[in-house]
């Protein structure tokens, strides 16, 4: 069941790249692929336990300070251990993808399946 949310997890985030505020620039084409991939490694074997069949999603906006670390802005989730989770884990993550800017911010849809 943990190997089923981490595959589902990785392809959620891999397949479900799209940008939800207007301010935030869309990480659309295969530089959103990378950073959907990138996030999905990076929030991997978790111990968020869910239900059969319950999906969990979240809106991470977040920015790449100047040492290449993402900083996360905001977590728009219903659960709050997801929420807490998710800036626990992608916090000061070093990340490094062509495309991302310095400074600018994004947001990146995230599900969490069982």
């Amino acid at each position: 069941m943990k190997k089923s949310l981490v595959l589902s997890l990785a392809a959620a985030a891999f397949l479900s790249v799209n940008a939800f505020a207007a301010d935030s620039p869309a990480v659309k084409g295969p530089e959103g692929k990378k950073i959907a991939q990138k996030i999905g490694d990076l929030l991997d074997n978790n111990n968020i336990v869910l239900e059969e069949n319950q999906e969990v999603s979240a809106s991470v906006k977040f920015m790449v300070n100047e040492n290449g670390e993402i900083v996360v802005l905001s977590v728009r989730t219903g659960d709050e251990v997801v929420e807490s989770f998710v800036k626990a884990r992608l916090n000061y993550q070093e990340i490094s993808v062509e495309g991302l800017e310095r400074g600018k911010t994004y947001e990146v849809p995230v599900r969490f399946t069982s």
